[in-house]
């Protein structure tokens, strides 16, 4: 039988791309479906404010490209987004006022962290030393045997709650409500496993990638991807909204870069009803709130250390942090809401006319709530940052409902593609040798809802590419 494609790819989000270029460097036949009018997912930049204002819709910092095995692919063919790395990393802002600064040298990090200096580098740097095997064992499926060392290693100390790990770890309420911001990015409660490993794997790429941004903004990564796509001969389309697998062209395998549910509902029949009852099951966590700012100058900081951080946590310290998750976590609204901010065009000029700047900040919100916390944000920035409401010229509110409706992979807001528990880090989506592949031997899935999970790394996209050139095409 002959075949319009060997490959489809539903969502052109990174980790689609990721398996479309790794398709195609082998010579397939492969299109990418896209039901937006713009290739990119969640790696997309737009004038959301403002003419000329460009805001990153949703990924703005990227810690795992430059250690992630399909971007190093990328870079030995010559193709590699221009990164920029701001002067420190990441600022974390306690109640007291105090700033904690994690910059990529160790060393002037951990100077600058007291007494417990000493102690975070004995838990840090012997993964910073084997980073690129640290990276390429956590963005590997967690049932694969390959760095099994490191991964027992991290395990051990990692697999804890991060509450736990940094009480013990740690004497200063600046380093372990640092910590604490950190492991937030799980978006789990921090009395929960794995959020520890989470915590370490922050700060460990803090130090060896600095936790850079892309110039021009996310568009510019997804804008690469696509250009080296089409160079290898793949097709895109966008506006190409898929609702069913009789709507596409005839090939030999399809590849999800969707929610569970989503793949469930479109391949319908085409699955054992077992299978796709699981798929529904496939629980989601929280959502962001997140703010947009076109601003008449960059955001006041109180500390010089925060007007030189890509990156700003405002949480406080672990306990402030954790009663703020376990609120969200509990479907209500926290009081003094975690904040994550950032502000791209401090080390981008190329995102706002001369003079301007633009920044973002995001908390967790109870899942599907169509909330506007941007007046309590706002006060939050101000109270460490006097003056920030005045250089206000623009501003843009996407609520977790809101987000989900731009972006059906975003289910309830939740922009980490499903809880990252323990119970889902294994049987992500569901429990499989191979989690990438499906009942029905053409269709594979390839999300942040595989491993190894959330992040722009691409490798979701590219172990599933992987398992389809091994099941389908026996490479």
């Amino acid at each position: 039988m002959a075949f319009d494609y060997d490959a489809i790819i539903i969502g052109s989000g990174p980790n689609g791309l990721a398996a479309a270029i790794t398709l195609a460097h082998r010579g397939l036949r492969t299109i990418v479906l896209e039901a937006a009018s713009e290739t990119g997912g969640g790696t997309t930049t737009r004038e959301l404010t403002l003419p000329g204002f460009r805001h990153d819709v949703c990924s703005s910092i990227y810690p795992l490209v430059s250690v992630s095995p399909f971007f190093r692919s990328l870079a030995d063919a010559g193709v590699f987004p221009e990164l920029i790395k701001p002067e420190i990393a990441m600022a974390h802002v306690v109640s007291s006022g105090e700033v904690v600064a994690i910059r990529e040298n160790i060393d002037t990090t951990t100077n600058g962290l007291g007494e417990d200096g000493d102690r975070y580098r004995a838990l840090i740097e012997p993964f910073l030393k084997s980073s690129e095997g640290f990276f390429d064992a956590i963005l590997s499926p967690p049932l694969q045997f390959r760095h099994s060392l490191l991964k027992l290693r991290l395990g051990l100390r990692g697999l804890r709650s991060a509450e736990s790990l940094a009480n013990k770890w740690f004497s200063r309420e600046g380093t372990r409500g640092m910590f604490a911001g950190m492991a937030a990015h799980s978006i789990l409660p921090l009395d929960r496993w794995l959020t520890g490993a989470v915590g370490m794997m922050f700060c460990v790429a803090a130090h060896a990638t600095g936790w850079p941004l892309v110039r021009g903004g996310a568009a510019s990564l997804s804008n690469q991807l696509v250009a080296h796509f089409r160079s290898l001969g793949g097709e895109i389309q966008t506006d190409f909204l898929v609702k069913s697998l009789a709507e596409l062209p005839t090939s030999r395998t399809v590849l999800f870069d969707t929610s569970p549910s989503a793949l469930a509902e479109i391949a319908s029949e085409a699955l054992p009803s077992s299978y796709r009852k699981r798929l529904q099951r496939f629980r989601h966590g929280p959502g962001v709130c997140k703010v947009d700012w076109a601003l008449a100058g960059p955001i006041p900081w109180n500390s010089a250390v925060c007007r030189r951080a890509g990156t700003v946590h405002l949480g406080g310290t672990m306990t402030e942090i954790k009663k703020s998750e376990e609120e969200v976590w509990n479907g209500r609204l926290p009081e003094t809401p975690f904040l994550l901010v950032t502000q791209p065009s401090l080390f981008d000029e190329t995102r706002t006319p001369q003079g301007r700047h633009v920044a973002w900040a995001y908390c967790h919100v109870p899942a599907g709530s169509s909330a506007d916390l941007s007046v309590l944000i706002e006060e939050r920035i101000e109270s460490v940052a006097p003056g920030f409401r005045e250089r206000i010229i623009g501003k843009h509110v996407l609520s977790a409902a809101r987000l989900n409706a731009s972006n059906p992979n975003y289910i309830g807001g939740d922009i980490g593609g499903g809880v990252m528990d323990l119970r889902q880090f294994i049987a992500r989506p569901v429990l499989r040798c191979d989690p990438y592949s499906t009942p029905n031997p053409r269709l594979f899935m390839g999300s942040a809802s595989t491993p190894p999970g959330p992040g722009v790394h691409g490798m979701c996209g590219m172990n599933a590419a992987r398992s389809i050139l091994r099941r389908v095409f026996s490479v």
